[in-house]
């Protein structure tokens, strides 16, 4: 079967190697110049399977305004006369309850860890190498009462066998001997020792060039101007250099999907939200991390790099604005600083910005449209890189007709899964 995957960010590459391995032929497309210029280019480096959470939880409302309210805080609102960001704020909120949250956060935690155990398999297979480490992450508290509010999270870690450390301060410094530097500065931490690094645009670079080498073609610098339509069937991809035909096609363009469904009555429930990050390069390896803390208080995420400091964070709900706020830079500024003084030089540090997928209850949606041969791979949010893998091996699964090694089949069923309009 001839299938054209559209997006060549992380989700879209994993989606055609594993395409590939099944025997299919793969032809993938993108607007950009090459693999991962979007969203993969900068994130903040994490694999974090143990991290999967829903953003939609019991007390985010109240949280919300608070945030809103912080100088350095991990949230922006722009309002605006935008029908599709107060469907996604209402949908957000009304996800907002314990039993949703649990529900929700029950789906995400199988296919983090699916996907974590693929990428290993793939990395022992291909030796690829991405500035990788497997020294887990470290959810880092700045008072008690973040500590003692990880009771349910830690419920739904033992029910996937999720491994995890509750540690005090000294537990912390044991596992991040550079926090030693600020002792007094937090209360403890949640250890995710499963959890993984790595450089995801470095990554999918590398797999794509793989991925050519099974003989899987990619057009760059393609644009798509949408498909063509033939009854209950997909006849094509109208773009910048003609028509493009498959026989399937699988739409994995993060957020820019809604666009894309739009016109053939199909409305997702995703939504950009935007995010920072800074590279900072490492002048003192002793001071700087060993592998990902996620400062809670900020919701900024500090994570090594090889010889950088990825730090990122923020969630601007803007539309899709690209422009580079400096105070949010400051805000990952002072994060890093504060936590690791001396570790890197922040005044010499790239500033990005991109656009998560994100949908309002926290799983991605992955699956079959109501047309017969057009999927979608899509709604990641914060954890493309996270669930690349295990997302491109399911969708792999499901073109395939074969049963994928999770069950997607209640999420692809549920009020938030694929509707048509």
């Amino acid at each position: 079967m001839k299938v054209l995957v559209l997006g060549s960010g992380v989700v879209g590459v994993t989606t055609a190697w594993y395409l590939s391995r099944a025997g299919h032929e793969v032809e993938v497309v993108d607007r950009r110049e090459g693999p991962a210029l979007e969203t993969s280019f900068a994130n903040a480096g994490e694999i974090s399977p143990g991290y999967s959470a829903p953003w939609a939880g019991p007390g985010v409302p109240i949280k919300a305004i608070k945030w809103l309210l912080m100088k350095h805080g991990p949230l922006v609102w722009r309002p605006a006369v935008d029908p599709a960001m107060w469907r996604w704020i209402f949908a957000m909120l009304a996800n907002c309850t314990s039993a949703r949250y649990a529900r929700n956060k029950a789906r995400m935690v199988p296919l983090a860890e699916y996907s974590r155990d693929l990428l290993r398999e793939l990395r022992a297979e291909t030796g690829i190498a991405y500035d990788e480490r497997s020294k887990g992450t470290l959810q880092l508290f700045r008072d008690q009462r973040q500590v003692d509010g990880t009771g349910g999270d830690i419920e739904v870690l033992k029910q996937f066998g999720v491994p995890f450390e509750v540690l005090d301060s000294e537990g912390c410094i044991r596992a991040e001997p550079a926090l030693a530097n600020v002792r007094g500065k937090f209360a403890g931490g949640l250890r995710l020792p499963g959890d993984e690094t790595g450089d995801c645009r470095m990554f999918t670079e590398k797999l794509t060039e793989l991925t050519r080498a099974r003989g899987v073609s990619f057009r760059f610098g393609v644009t798509a101007a949408g498909f063509v339509q033939d009854g209950s069937e997909i006849a094509g991809l109208a773009t910048s250099e003609g028509t493009l035909t498959a026989d399937a096609y699988v739409v994995a363009t993060g957020p820019y999907t809604p666009l894309l469904l739009r016109p053939l009555g199909l409305h997702v429930p995703i939504y950009p939200i935007k995010g920072y990050s800074i590279t900072v390069p490492i002048e003192n390896a002793e001071r700087a991390p060993e592998s990902t803390v996620m400062d809670e208080t900020y919701k900024v995420a500090i994570t090594r790099l090889g010889d950088r400091i990825r730090v990122g964070g923020t969630a601007a709900i803007s539309g899709y604005d690209l422009g580079l706020n400096q105070t949010r830079r400051e805000t990952l500024e002072f994060s890093v600083n504060d936590l690791f003084p001396g570790g890197g030089n922040t005044a010499k540090a790239s500033f990005w910005t991109g656009l998560r997928p994100m949908t309002p209850d926290g799983p991605p949606l992955i699956g079959k449209t109501r047309y017969s041969n057009l999927y979608v791979n899509s709604g990641h949010g914060t954890l493309g890189w996270t669930m690349a893998c295990g997302s491109g091996h399911v969708m792999a699964d499901i073109i395939s007709g074969k049963a994928p090694h999770i069950d997607v089949a209640e999420r692809l069923s549920g009020t938030g899964g694929l509707v048509g309009g």
